[in-house]
């Protein structure tokens, strides 16, 4: 038990810390904007109470918006990726089997961590985008924003997951 919080909690600041410190500099053009903090969300493992998510993806979600100014839209797009994750979980997990504890790549089928990545990061940037500029008169251009930066996000996260979160 003890092993999980320090696991845990080492997760939450070194991805906070990449986040504020590193991938907030990062803008091409402003159409590519890697957020990878989410990650910290996506490996919590399936079995964490939804209450226990919830809380930590508000938690995670007003620190990055402590950092970044941006009175609670990271807080609303990842409470809302935290709520909507066991439902993501049993849409594409076709048999009990298939979801583990621990929803890492070295846990489960390529394919399966790939497509719950790109589900829930493209969620997470919708919802955080479109309450960024809280209008649809551009929605095109919003929209043509997430998938790029849903892309780049998530070519991030399954990277790091061979560097860095080999469990």
């Amino acid at each position: 038990m003890n092993n999980y919080f320090v696991k845990y909690g080492v997760m939450f600041v070194s991805l906070v810390l990449v986040q504020v410190l590193i991938l907030n500099q990062v803008q091409f053009s402003g159409f590519f904007n890697p957020y990878i903090y989410v990650l910290f969300i996506l490996l919590l493992p399936s079995n964490t109470p939804k209450y226990a998510v919830l809380i930590l993806g508000f938690i995670l979600g007003f620190v990055i918006d402590i950092f970044t100014n941006t009175l609670g839209v990271h807080s609303a797009a990842t409470v809302f990726v935290a709520f909507i994750r066991p439902a993501i979980l049993r849409l594409i997990s076709n048999r009990e089997d298939d979801r583990g504890d621990y929803p890492g790549l070295n846990h489960s089928n390529p394919g399966w961590f790939i497509t719950y990545v790109l589900m829930m990061v493209f969620i997470h940037h919708f919802i955080l985008f479109y309450l960024e500029v809280y209008t649809f008169s551009n929605f095109f251009t919003t929209f043509y924003r997430i998938i790029l930066s849903s892309l780049f996000s998530s070519l991030v996260i399954v990277l790091s997951q061979f560097l860095v979160f080999k469990e």
